[in-house]
């Protein structure tokens, strides 16, 4: 009995033996981890491999490779973390191929790379801090390569000029003011990567005929004609919502004008209609409102068009250009109480728009008229009073002359809804044409600064209007921008909170507001 339990338990154990060895074991039955083999276009040894014609990055290699060769590639663009699997890597060289773009990231996870190149390739640009974060890089070469040496590599010569990396020489291959010189010999101011771009911050959903900004009191505001709505409307500017909001109405039925001056910090308003007379306003704070305390004299002003204002030996002036055939442009003078008929200019001219600027010291005012051309009169300080002076060219069909000022020169920009605009340097005894500007359908011109970029728009009823940009080198005004609106007829430029706001007073459709938007180019 004892012998055949005996017999039992060896038969018991050995079957369990044998279901042991059939189980998988825990701790052994994975297999010890593959591998990898070289790449099919490489040649791997323990530490290096050396590809040839391989057609996109491989995804593996043998464990312990810290040096990767790369010809012939039959790629050439190199994506975000193409090597971040390669972590131990110190040298890397991607040499002799087609290689024309990469990544921002190309090299990210790349921290013990000390030689990187990328030599006789085929890159024009590369992208900004593509290096940034290999810390303990030590040799880079770029040799070979046609790099256009323009906003997109100025960070490049930023970097070389900073980085203890030797760089051996690498050379411009455009554009052409920059070719073949040294990149290493370029310096930072040498690019000109600040640009701009007007771009619609506001809308505003009425008609309107002028604009005009203004301060008063610590604020900034617009004034707008809307004669179809029937209101000369004062919007102020928010400093909260960073917005024009509505502030105040005047009625004006047929409002073509609404001229803001402040005099002796108090704010009138020079209202000039087409119908029922022209009027001024006073601003009162106690209730806030504006009250008429005057009329125009509708025998002289029959058909305003334009309010000009302006200072003289201390005291307040405004012109109304008036384009009736009955008419005459007259100038009114500040005096206590109110403004007086001053001086009546010529009549009979249907004027259009009235300049007032300094010439050589003189104060002058330029008539602008739809039928003869622009008219110079110069003021008499013994007369106190305006004589007429000369005329500027024979050109007819002048909507508006604008002046302004670039390094101490004056110019005078004249633009025509037929033909085109002019452009004329004030030569110390008289006004020579410079440049002509493609302008057929415009009404308006306004030239403005913003920072020391000086601009020009030209409205245009017939297509999109035009911002040129003064340039320094050539002294012309050069094609900036085209800017979409319908039948402009005014404009203004607004400076608060760190923006550049332009206004654009459309007569079709609705008043716009753009922002002057700076933009690094280099940046990008």
């Amino acid at each position: 009995m004892l012998e055949l339990g005996a017999r039992w338990l060896r038969l018991i154990y050995l079957s369990l033996l044998c279901l042991c060895l059939c189980l998988p074991r825990e701790s052994n039955a994975r297999r010890a981890p593959k591998i990898p083999r070289c790449p099919a276009t490489c040649s791997c040894t323990k530490d290096s491999a050396f590809c040839v014609d391989t057609k996109a990055i491989p995804k593996s290699f043998p464990p312990g490779i810290i040096s990767l060769t790369m010809v012939n590639a039959a790629f050439t663009t190199i994506p975000e973390g193409a090597f971040s699997h390669l972590h131990l890597l110190q040298f890397l060289f991607i040499e002799n191929n087609d290689i024309q773009a990469l990544s921002k990231y190309t090299f990210r996870g790349l921290k013990s790379l000390t030689h990187l190149s990328l030599s006789n390739n085929n890159l024009q640009q590369l992208p900004r801090d593509l290096f940034k974060h290999l810390d303990i890089l030590t040799d880079l070469d770029l040799r070979g390569n046609s790099f256009r040496c323009d906003c997109k590599i100025k960070w490049l010569v930023d970097w070389m000029e900073k980085t203890n990396t030797s760089v051996p020489a690498i050379y411009c291959a455009s554009p052409f003011e920059f070719q073949g010189r040294r990149i290493h010999d370029l310096v930072p101011r040498d690019f000109s990567c600040i640009s701009a771009d007007f771009a619609v911050y506001e809308t505003f959903p009425f008609h309107s005929v002028s604009v005009e900004s203004y301060e008063f009191n610590g604020d900034h505001f617009v004034a707008f004609a809307q004669p179809d709505s029937g209101f000369c409307t004062v919007y102020v500017w928010d400093h909260v919502e960073m917005v024009f909001r509505r502030f105040h109405n005047i009625t004006s039925r047929s409002a073509v004008y609404c001229k803001p001056v402040v005099i002796n910090n108090t704010l009138y308003m020079v209202v000039a209609q087409l119908f029922g007379g022209s009027h001024i306003y006073k601003w009162e704070e106690d209730p806030q409102r504006f009250v008429k305390i005057q009329d125009i004299d509708t025998t002289r002003v029959r058909k305003p068009n334009f309010v000009e204002t302006f200072q003289l030996d201390e005291e307040w002036y405004f012109v109304v250009a008036d384009s009736s055939k009955a008419g005459s442009t007259s100038i009114y003078r500040w005096n206590s109480n109110g403004f007086y008929s001053h001086q009546s200019l010529h009549p009979w001219h249907r004027d259009t728009h009235v300049e007032f600027l300094d010439v050589a010291g003189k104060p002058h005012l330029i008539l602008s008229s739809a039928s003869q051309p622009p008219v110079v009169y110069q003021w008499s300080r013994s007369q106190k009073q305006f004589a007429f002076f000369s005329q500027i060219t024979e050109l007819a069909d002048v909507q508006m002359v604008k002046h302004f000022w670039v390094r101490k020169v004056l110019y005078l920009c004249l633009t025509r809804f037929i033909g085109d605009s002019k452009i004329l340097r004030w030569e110390g005894q008289r006004f020579i044409e410079i440049q002509t500007l493609p302008s057929r359908g415009s009404m308006v011109v306004y030239p403005f600064t913003v920072g020391l970029r000086q601009y020009l728009i030209l409205g245009s009823d017939f297509s999109f209007s035009r911002v040129y940009l003064w340039d320094d080198l050539t002294q012309r005004f050069q094609p900036f921008q085209e800017l979409n609106m319908r039948a402009p007829r005014a404009f203004s430029l607004v400076s608060v909170d760190n923006k550049d706001i332009l206004l654009a007073a459309s007569f079709k459709g609705n008043t716009l507001a753009y922002q002057h938007l700076v933009v690094d180019l280099s940046a990008k």
